[in-house]
């Protein structure tokens, strides 16, 4: 079987063997808990022998890693028309709730998934986890357009900022309840809310539109 096979469902449309690896997974882990997955279970769900399921994903975090790049691509989906002119707090806003809202469907596995990952056992996620949040604040910054120069002092700022705004919706997102997310869109809200101007006082905040992240 090629590497790139494609698997066609009830309605034609293709879908990659990565992707309904990891879309069995995420039901497995629906149905008993993200621990209690078992990659030779999911093969064998998809009539797939462990060799190609390995091809695919070296292991389970492999899995969750692909998982989670759902929320990059989400952040840097097509942006609404005029989103370039809009205030960097909108911006912001408008990419963190992408963010969050991609992996809303699967809420509960998904923050199983980032508990697996920091188990104090796990030593060998432990690292890679602060570098995929340093990437995802990265990829954040390259979404909301924001103009800091990388490695500038105004950049650092905004990095500490948007890590511990992002940590703390994250907190809020992986209890909510609330229909459509509702209490973390006001969490996130009131955030960026309250740091409104704080950047000006930067070095660099003399750009046209301060950072409004801090808190």
């Amino acid at each position: 079987m090629s590497m790139t096979s494609v698997h066609r469902d009830a309605r034609g449309d293709e879908t990659s063997c990565g992707e309904r690896i990891m879309m069995e997974a995420i039901r497995q882990g629906e149905v008993d808990g993200w621990g209690a997955v078992r990659l030779t279970e999911v093969a064998a769900r998809l009539e797939l022998s462990t060799s190609r399921l390995l091809a695919e994903y070296r292991d389970l975090d492999a899995v969750a890693n692909a998982w989670f790049r759902r929320g990059w691509l989400a952040m840097l989906d097509e942006p609404p028309e005029g989103f370039a002119a809009w205030p960097e707090r909108s911006r912001l806003e408008h990419c963190l709730r992408a963010w969050f809202e991609a992996f809303a469907a699967h809420r509960r596995v998904t923050v199983e998934m980032l508990c697996h990952k920091a188990h104090p056992p796990h030593l060998h996620t432990w690292v890679p986890m602060v570098f995929d949040l340093s990437r995802t604040i990265q990829w954040l910054r390259e979404a909301a357009r924001l103009e800091a120069r990388y490695g500038s002092r105004r950049a650092q700022v905004e990095e500490v900022a948007l890590t511990a705004l992002f940590v703390a919706t994250l907190a809020v997102w992986a209890r909510d309840d609330s229909d459509n997310q509702a209490r973390t869109r006001r969490f996130l809200a009131k955030q960026l809310s309250r740091g409104e101007g704080w950047m000006k006082w930067v070095p660099g905040g003399h750009v046209k539109a301060p950072v409004e992240a801090m808190f």
